[in-house]
């Protein structure tokens, strides 16, 4: 479970791991503040430790309670590891000056000893992390937690877009933010509250994903989104194609992602063959734009564009959603890479319809479609 790191902020993402396999949704954000929130604590108090751990990766009380467990559970074997570890070096040859420093730092930690050493807690590089790397270089061993990844960001970016609010006359929930804001002129004096509201959100999604064979090794981490966004968002509709259209919303209405994906790979026989972007396209205006199209949707298409079907009826039937959405968003894993160039019949093609184009082919990207879904 544990590996033998002395870097105690490598330790901290090693820690959202352990709470990632034991049914935490602990994201790259989380992982982030949780670093951040360490530069404020004066030397690294373990019981300060703990609590700003907890405050940052707990999200519900029973969450609260598994904690503890887990949290003494994992710190105890890194404290074998590292007794281990240090045990080794000692029997070796002498280590350098740095290592042992860092060696003797989180051992003090550990054991709640104060020292004037000062260790980089928050400076944890995720140029290597899970979410820079792109979807077809994930090692199989790294598969399960990017998924639990992807679901922890969908998850937290449905639950934005479902609870927004807004400002009420109504005196039924303080807004903390803009009493503080209308009273900085009574130096501080509360004498106005302010007051929010839910924001009914109108907005609709639809989401048109690409199954193709040419987007074979990005499918699952997209479909493990639309997934983890579609259990939180209500007003979604789902859509998969690659040389037939398949509506696939009921299908992830299941509460388990596995069987979901295993119900749609096996009824689904068009899965990882070929593309005709139009034939589909023309397939959803003719039997679901009416109902599912409005002003208030926003349409996302998941595809690489290689089409090899008619060019017409892509043309005519990415026109005909424009003119009835509110927004045509794209989304290619092949536009990650800087030599990219929408050159593809089918890009070409579509590009006029397109108020969005960008890159679906990490998590980094993912997390984007945030600013682009209002």
């Amino acid at each position: 479970m544990t590996l033998r790191r002395t870097s105690l902020s490598a330790n901290i993402v090693q820690f959202c791991r352990y709470l990632r396999q034991n049914g935490f949704a602990v994201g790259v954000e989380e992982e982030a503040i949780t670093l951040q929130a360490l530069q404020f604590i004066p030397n690294i108090d373990p019981s300060v430790f703990r609590m700003a751990l907890k405050a940052t990766l707990c999200r519900s009380k029973d969450q609260a309670e598994q904690f503890e467990t887990l949290f003494s559970n994992y710190w105890k074997q890194i404290e074998k590891a590292v007794d281990a570890k240090v045990k080794d070096e000692s029997t070796a040859k002498k280590p350098s000056l740095p290592q042992q420093a860092s060696y003797k730092s989180i051992k003090a930690w550990l054991h709640g000893n104060r020292n004037d050493e000062t260790e980089e807690t928050a400076s944890y590089s995720f140029q290597e992390n899970l979410s820079q790397k792109d979807f077809s270089a994930i090692p199989k061993e790294e598969v399960e937690e990017l998924m639990q990844i992807i679901k922890a960001l969908a998850k937290r970016l449905a639950a934005k877009k479902s609870h927004a609010y807004k400002f009420s006359h109504k005196i039924n929930m303080p807004d903390l933010r803009q009493t503080l804001r209308k009273n900085l002129r009574r130096g501080g004096e509360l004498m106005e509250l302010a007051y929010r509201k839910p924001k009914r959100n109108r907005i609709k999604l639809l989401l048109l994903c690409d199954v193709s064979k040419s987007m074979e090794l990005y499918t699952a981490f997209l479909i493990q989104f639309m997934y983890a966004f579609q259990q939180v968002y209500n007003r979604m509709e789902t859509f998969t194609f690659g040389t037939s259209l398949e509506r696939i919303t009921p299908v992830l209405k299941e509460n388990n992602f596995r069987n979901a994906l295993g119900v749609l790979e096996t009824e689904k026989n068009d899965w990882a063959g070929g593309t005709r972007i139009g034939a589909s396209l023309e397939s959803f205006v003719k039997s679901y734009s009416k109902k599912m199209l409005d002003s208030k949707t926003i349409v996302i298409i998941l595809s690489d564009g290689w089409d090899t079907g008619d060019m017409g009826l892509l043309k005519k039937s990415m026109e005909f959603i424009q003119k009835r959405a509110k927004k045509i968003i794209w989304l290619n894993p092949l536009a990650g890479f800087t030599s990219y160039r929408p050159d593809v019949a089918g890009m070409k093609t579509a590009m006029p319809f397109i108020d969005v184009f960008a890159s679906v082919h990490n998590v980094e990207s993912l997390r984007r479609l945030n600013k682009w879904i209002q």
